[in-house]
């Protein structure tokens, strides 16, 4: 089992951008041993300008739509709700990719043991 995870990220090596001024997101497969592929570079119609005008109802959900998470430097309320309503849980801080998706990895292996008692 895999998890495809969005990255809010202008060089895919670090979570750099806050959600509403992304451009584009990397889509990467994320294993449970933390090892992870680039799928792909998507590009992402940004909510807001300068964050002054931030117009979540903008928010285009097919465009993560595949993905379990999304990590990013920061995210609004409104998109917090959207993202998790539509199931795509969403983590918030800058960090260094690789170490973010091991750490993840190792989370979301944690709660499915827990779900499935193995």
């Amino acid at each position: 089992m895999s998890w495809r995870i969005a990255l809010a990220s202008i060089d895919n090596l670090l979570v750099t951008e806050h959600f509403g001024r992304s451009k584009w997101f990397y889509i990467r497969d994320l294993e449970p041993d933390g090892t992870s592929k680039t799928v792909e570079r998507r590009l992402f119609q940004p909510l807001c300008a300068a964050c002054a005008d931030h117009n979540p109802a903008g928010l285009n959900l097919d465009a993560l739509r595949d993905c379990q998470a999304v990590l990013t430097v920061k995210a609004g309320p409104a998109v917090h709700q959207q993202l998790e309503a539509a199931g795509i849980s969403v983590f918030e801080g800058p960090a260094v990719i690789d170490e973010a998706l091991k750490k993840l990895a190792a989370y979301y292996v944690q709660i499915r043991r827990k779900q499935w008692g193995n």
